[in-house]
Formats: C-alpha cells, structure tokens, sequence
C-alpha cells in the first residue's frame, strides 16, 4: 500500500511539475558592486561634562514628599476618609 502511495506520488509530481532537459548551467553572474561605506557624520568626540546629568523619574525631596502625601491621601480617600487640605480658596476648611 505504501509503495502504491509514493509511485501515486511521484506520477503526480512528475505530471504537474515541468522537467528540465539539457545542462542547466548559472550565466555569467556580473561582478557584485563595492559600495563603499558613508563618512561618519559625527567625528568630535561628545564632552560629558559639558551637560547636566537629567534623571527625571529622580524627585528631590520636597517633590517627593508632595507625591507621598497625595498618593496617602487618595489610598485613604479609598476608605471614605477625608484628609484633604486644610485651606480652600482662603477659607479654613475642617474635615474632621
């Protein structure tokens, strides 16, 4: 049954591919090109401490402390306690 299988196989591929008859030989192949690579744009070396060194996911501790406050109380406003600011449009405000 197998050997029935591949002859099937190989009648079919036979019958639908096209069969090359004769040599077939590569043609001359044209010399490949050099390109020669671009000039680098950039030649003077960059001067490291001529800029300042810019982290902004680095706070200073004032900011810090800002974002601290208002991450607290929004987690508190979570639980439906008011720790809001204590001056509004200059009036005293009391939550408490």
């Amino acid at each position: 049954m197998r050997d029935l299988t591949v002859r099937f196989l190989a009648w079919v591929l036979g019958a639908c591919t096209p069969h090359p008859h004769g040599r077939h030989r590569l043609g001359a192949t044209p010399a490949t090109l050099r390109i020669t690579p671009a000039p680098p744009r950039f030649t003077d070396l960059l001067d490291g401490s001529a800029s300042l060194l810019v982290r902004p996911y680095v706070l200073d501790p004032a900011e810090w402390r800002r974002q601290r406050e208002r991450r607290r109380t929004l987690h508190l406003a979570t639980f439906g306690i008011d720790v809001g600011p204590d001056w509004i449009h200059g009036v005293r405000v009391s939550a408490r």
